[in-house]
Formats: C-alpha cells, structure tokens, sequence
C-alpha cells in the first residue's frame, strides 16, 4: 500500500477536518465551486463560536443554503448530472461501493465505502477531476468546477446508516424539487440498481 492510498484516520485539507478510516461507510457531499461564498462559511462558523449556534445547526445551516440553489447550478443540466451519474457507477466496485446517492443543483450526496487501499481522498479526487474536465468542455468554461472541499461523516450504526440513506434520498423533496423521492430522476432513489 502506498502513502497515497494509505488511510489517514482524522486529517485536514484546508477548513473542513476530514476521517479517512479505511473501508468504512462515509456520508460524503461535494458541492460547485460558488455555491457555498467563504463569507457565509465565515458568518456561520463564527455563530458557532460564539455559541448562538451549535455544531449540529451550523451543518443544518450549511445544508440549507446549498438546497436554496445558491451559486451556479450546472447539475441541473441533465447532460452534466448523466455524466456524474455515469461516473458514479463507473468507480463503483473499482474504488468504492457505492450504497446511495443524489445529484442536486449545485452539490451532491454521496453515501459509499472505500474499498481496500483506496482513501477516500482519492475517490473525491477521481470524481471531481473526470466530471470537472467534462462540465467545463461542455459549457465551455475555464476554471475550478468544484468547491476543493468536501464534508464527510462515517457512519456509526445502522440506524445512522438507515437516517443518512433517508435524508440523501429525500433532499430533493426537502429542497422542494419533487413530491416524492423517486420522482428526482439524479439519484438512487430514482430506482435505478447499483
């Protein structure tokens, strides 16, 4: 194994603190480059530490900003979330299983495990770096695609397992962009085996 793919337990790459633990269940969600300004991230964290807010209502602050569809919203266009889609399924059972996910408008939710020797490091970049190159030739665009950050939980227990497949699959409902999760055509929930 090498130090690349080695998994590094609790680490940083810039703000968020990241758990690479092997090839455990992750709760991972990675979002456009604009669509989440360091000025609201900024805002919040300082909420936090001023205690007007805790922890777990600065993530549900977070959440609901990027459900509003701030920033871009290039995966809205079909032909960019089918070639997420496309390239979720292509890493998966080569890199990672992947157990649910949903593309939204501007950041996507992805609940999967590693497989042996991969971190999880390399699977976001894997994704990130073949879906940016794609949506940036598409609109012709020049640029970060992608915010470098991501936000990933491991899952603790089954029931942590079976709330985190629920919310991934019902935040188009709750973004307000269907009635039901299987009508958001972009995700697991859509039926569509993996």
């Amino acid at each position: 194994m090498n130090e690349t793919s080695r998994p590094r337990l609790w680490y940083s790459r810039g703000y968020l603190p990241h758990y690479d633990g092997g090839q455990i269940i992750q709760f991972v969600t990675f979002r456009l480059a604009d669509s989440l300004p360091q000025n609201v991230i900024d805002a919040y964290r300082n909420q936090v530490e001023q205690k007007i807010i805790s922890e777990i209502e600065y993530h549900r602050k977070i959440d609901k900003y990027l459900d509003a569809g701030n920033g871009t919203t290039y995966l809205t266009d079909g032909r960019i979330a089918q070639s997420i889609e496309e390239t979720l399924y292509k890493f998966n059972g080569e890199k990672y299983k992947l157990h649910s996910w949903v593309i939204m408008p501007n950041h996507v939710h992805l609940l999967l495990a590693p497989l042996e020797n991969v971190s999880l490091a390399t699977i976001l970049h894997s994704i990130k770096s073949f879906t940016a190159g794609f949506a940036n030739k598409l609109l012709d665009r020049k640029g970060r695609f992608w915010s470098p950050e991501y936000f990933d939980r491991y899952i603790r227990d089954h029931e942590h397992y079976e709330k985190t497949v629920a919310y991934i699959e019902n935040n188009p409902v709750k973004a307000g962009l269907c009635k039901k999760p299987n009508e958001w055509r972009f995700g697991s929930a859509a039926g569509r085996n993996l």
